[in-house]
């Protein structure tokens, strides 16, 4: 498998910036997050909540702060998940 083809990524500023609620839209790319895949969010903040969310869906994360107003989030299935 290419690297490109193991992630989906979405970058939601814009949406934030123009004060839409982008949930809906994250959690739709996180459905089509397939076994080995990861799921790349850009956002302008950490978004913590998001992160219990999809705790409980069996993600694990990292962050990455890449300026002010852009971090980076990537999640992926916990180790238990991927056996």
């Amino acid at each position: 498998m290419h690297p490109e083809h193991s992630i989906v990524e979405l970058d939601v500023r814009e949406d934030l910036r123009l004060k839409k609620e982008p949930f809906d839209k994250i959690m739709a790319a996180v459905k089509e997050v397939k076994d080995g895949q990861v799921f790349v969010l850009h956002a302008p903040f950490n978004p913590v909540p998001l992160h219990a969310v999809l705790k409980r869906r069996g993600f694990e994360h990292k962050t990455e702060k890449m300026e002010r107003k852009h971090w980076k989030v990537t999640y992926f299935k916990k180790e238990e998940s991927l056996k």
